[in-house]
């Protein structure tokens, strides 16, 4: 006892400054020390009080140094609200923390939560197949060798040409899975449900062997593919005014579906399900002289042809971009859109009504790449320009007049040029220049308005070194866009062809 009371007394007289009550003899058991010795004895007590100070001191450093980054984090947080009504000093410019940090974590989180759910749903879809049960109850009545036989067909199962057992370990595999996934916000039964009903329903409407089917003529203008968007995704194009004298009948109403369940495959052939790849289309819908609302097969063969996509081809279409869009249909979506909260989907459809057509698809489509009707510079069997051609763009200001020069410095050749103006409402016209004063300027598009309508082509056979001007008058308030390209060709004048 007499040892615990020594040493919790050293313990306490350095850190609180406390003077030793007895001397060291007493500590060691001794007797006092005599009088002489005790001015020596007090010098070392108040020395041993400044110490203790010290030490005081540096704890408390220390207890400051390890106090918690939430308890930091807190005052640091409540010094920037005390602070944010005082002018800004230069040794406190830092700003307070932001929420990058939370917004990572949740990230993070969110990345975990779905790599979970890919991880279980490969699992789900592994013992459906080796069940048996992918494509709906398993048969146990029957005999072994015929579930055997149904096992080893379900292993060979494919989807959109990539197969399904994730044991086969295909590159595409995770990503078929992961749009099911998505569609269904990562509800891994959701999503497996989706996927045995998409199974079952392309078996029932035969959609593997749809590519083969014919249509007939009257279909061929509804639908095509043609090119694809600046990242790459091939174009598929529905012409719905062609629709107007075929919706008639229940026969071309199921030709119809048909026919948009072939175009999507025929779509997806173009597709590369590998990472990195592109894995999705964009869809272009026209609405330009299709039926009105009062159109009953009309309103209905598209409520199905929309719902099919929807549940058999989820994450396939990457855009929806429909043009022309009369007022009656753009109010109908919008209040539709509204009962039914489908933000997710709405945020992938983009609308043009007939006077942003150009203006909308060159925003997705390379001008290249864009069919001259919808203000592209693309024409079918083209011999004069390729998709990977270089096309230029200048701008007219508004209320201005501007002039493109292409220059011409040898003769015995051919210009063809292509040009479109964004939106058009300008007035034109081309006129070939030559560089000898003496000679006569060829006047070879009389100047004229142009409101809407394809881009144009022309050509010119060179005979005299020059320049082909060509003058673009904007009279509207805003700034137009104008997209050209041209090229030099070597060309025998036709009086000389003719002479031979």
């Amino acid at each position: 006892m007499l040892i615990t009371m020594k040493l919790l007394i050293l313990n306490l007289a350095p850190v609180t400054g406390w003077p030793l009550p007895l001397g060291s003899g007493f500590l060691q058991g001794k007797s006092p020390k005599p009088n002489s010795e005790m001015g020596k004895k007090r010098e070392k007590i108040n020395k041993a009080k400044e110490s203790g100070k010290s030490q005081d001191q540096n704890m408390a450093d220390e207890i400051e140094k390890e106090m918690s980054p939430e308890v930091q984090e807190a005052n640091e947080i409540e010094y920037g609200k005390c602070s944010a009504n005082q002018e800004p000093h230069e040794e406190n410019s830092e700003e307070p923390p932001s929420f990058q940090e939370d917004e990572k974590k949740v990230a993070m989180e969110m990345k975990q939560r779905q790599k979970k759910a890919l991880i279980e749903f490969r699992c789900r879809v592994e013992d459906a197949i080796l069940g048996n049960y992918l494509l709906g109850k398993a048969n146990n009545y029957g005999c072994r060798k015929e579930s055997a036989k149904a096992i080893e067909q379900l292993k060979e199962i494919t989807l959109w040409g990539v197969p399904l057992m994730p044991s086969k370990r295909h590159e595409g595999t995770d990503i078929v899975l992961l749009k099911f996934l998505k569609e269904k916000d990562y509800k891994v039964h959701e999503a497996f449900e989706m996927l045995r009903k998409t199974l079952k329903w392309r078996k029932e409407f035969k959609a593997d062997e749809i590519l083969e089917e014919s249509l007939g003529p009257d279909f061929e203008k509804v639908a095509y593919l043609n090119s694809r968007d600046k990242e790459g995704h091939p174009l598929y194009y529905n012409i719905y005014g062609a629709l107007n004298k075929l919706l008639g009948s229940e026969e071309n109403c199921e030709k119809f579906l048909r026919l948009r369940v072939q175009y999507m495959e025929k779509g997806i052939k173009e597709l590369n399900f590998e990472p990195g790849g592109t894995d999705s289309v964009v869809q272009i819908i026209d609405l330009k002289n299709s039926p009105g609302p009062a159109t009953k097969e009309l309103r209905s063969v598209f409520r199905k042809s929309w719902m099919l996509l929807q549940d058999h081809y989820p994450e396939l279409i990457h855009r929806n971009i429909i043009i022309n869009v009369p007022l009656w249909y753009y109010v109908s979506h919008v209040l539709s859109s509204r009962l039914k909260k489908t933000q997710r989907t709405n945020s992938k459809i983009v609308f043009a009504r007939p006077g942003k057509v150009p203006e909308t698809l060159l925003k997705f489509i390379s001008p290249e790449n864009l069919p001259v009707e919808y203000g592209g510079l693309k024409r079918e069997n083209d011999n004069e320009f390729f998709s990977d051609g270089k096309v230029s763009e200048f701008k007219v200001r508004a209320n201005a007049s501007e002039s493109l020069q292409i220059p011409a410095p040898e003769a015995g050749v051919t210009i063809v040029w292509d040009l479109t103006v964004v939106g058009w409402d300008v007035s034109y016209k081309e006129e070939f220049v030559p560089d000898d004063e003496g000679s006569y300027k060829v006047l070879l598009q009389q100047e004229k308005e142009k409101k809407m309508g394809e881009s144009v082509r022309n050509s010119f056979y060179i005979s005299e070194p020059g320049k082909i001007v060509i003058t673009i008058d904007n009279f509207m308030l805003k700034q137009k866009k104008v997209l050209y390209r041209y090229k030099t060709k070597p060309t025998v004048p036709m009086y000389l062809m003719i002479k031979k």
